[in-house]
C-alpha cells in the first residue's frame, strides 16, 4: 500500500493549533503522508506570539533536500516563511526540485495579530513565489500588499483575481472569512473560470489555524488526484466542519480546530 506525500514548508506553532502542527493533522485526516521542513520556531498560544526564531539556511535546505530526494511529494504546501532570506531560499529550492504542484498560503499575520512575514519579504514573495504556485490562498487582509491595491470586498473579486493573474499566478482561492456578512464566500479563479463556495457564517467562530488547515486540505486533495475546483470545495467544507466543532483547551477560548479527523 502506498500513499502520496505532501511536504509543508512552514513555521512551528508551540500551541499546536496552526503552522506545521495544523498542516500535519490535516494531511493525516485526508490520508496522505505529511512531511515537513521547518522555517521558524514560534513561541505562541491561542492568544499571542511571544518569540520567533528563524532557522539557518543550511538546516532549512537540508530538510527540503531530504524530503524531496526520497519521498518525492506530489504537492508542496508553503506557509510561514518569515523573512526575505527564507523566501529566496525556498524559491531556489523549489526551482531546483520542481515539485508537481505548489499551494502557497501567504502567511503574513497570525490569528492573534502578530506579524509573521517581514515587510521586505512581501516583494520577494510576490516576485519569486507567486509565479511558481499552482494555487495561492490569500485572505482579504493579505491581498493589498500582494497586489498593491485596496479592494472593497466581493464586488471587486474579479478585479482581484485578474490582478493576481497579472503577477503570474495560475489560480487563486480568495478566502472570504474576513469580510462581513451573513454568508462567507470563498472564490476560486483558475485562470479561466470562477467558482464560489458559499456557506452561512458561523456565529462566534474564531478559529486558530484556519488558513493553514484550508491550504493543507487543498494540497492533500490535489495529492489524491482531485481537480483543483473539487479540492477547494472539499477543503472549504473541511474547515467549516472544524469550525463548528472548535474547542477550548487550557485557558483558551473556543478557537482550536479538531483537525485529526474529517467527515466522509
Amino acid at each position: 500500500m502506498t500513499r502520496p506525500a505532501v511536504l509543508t514548508i512552514a513555521g512551528s506553532d508551540s500551541g499546536g493549533g496552526a503552522g506545521i502542527q495544523a498542516d500535519l493533522h490535516t494531511f493525516a485526516a485526508f490520508g496522505v503522508h505529511g512531511a515537513s521542513a521547518l522555517t521558524a520556531v514560534t513561541a505562541q498560544n491561542s492568544r499571542s506570539v511571544s518569540r520567533i526564531f528563524e532557522l539557518p539556511d543550511d538546516i532549512i535546505s537540508a530538510q527540503i533536500d531530504s524530503v524531496m530526494s526520497d519521498l518525492r511529494p506530489a504537492v508542496v504546501k508553503l506557509g510561514m516563511l518569515a523573512s526575505r532570506r527564507i523566501v529566496e531560499l525556498v524559491a531556489a529550492k523549489l526551482a531546483q526540485w520542481q515539485p508537481p504542484a505548489i499551494v502557497l498560503d501567504p502567511v503574513m499575520i497570525s490569528s492573534s495579530g502578530a506579524a509573521l512575514l517581514e515587510e521586505d519579504a512581501v516583494e520577494a514573495l510576490r516576485l519569486l513565489l507567486l509565479p511558481m504556485a499552482t494555487l495561492v490562498t490569500p485572505n482579504w487582509d493579505e491581498i493589498p500588499p500582494l497586489i498593491n491595491a485596496w479592494p472593497r470586498g466581493l464586488q471587486d473579486v474579479q478585479r482581484v483575481a485578474v490582478s493576481f493573474q497579472r503577477l503570474g499566478v495560475r489560480a487563486v482561492l480568495i478566502k472570504g472569512g474576513h469580510l462581513e456578512g451573513a454568508e462567507v464566500v470563498d472564490t476560486l479563479y483558475d485562470g479561466q473560470s470562477y467558482y464560489q463556495y458559499s456557506h452561512p457564517r458561523i456565529a462566534g467562530a474564531r478559529g486558530h489555524g484556519t488558513g493553514c488547515a484550508l491550504a493543507s486540505a487543498v494540497a492533500a486533495g490535489l495529492a489524491l488526484g482531485k481537480p483543483l475546483s473539487e479540492a477547494c470545495r472539499v477543503a472549504v467544507e473541511f474547515v467549516q466542519t472544524a469550525l463548528r466543532q472548535r474547542y477550548a483547551v487550557g485557558s483558551s477560548d473556543d478557537v482550536y480546530l479538531p483537525l485529526s479527523a474529517r467527515e466522509t
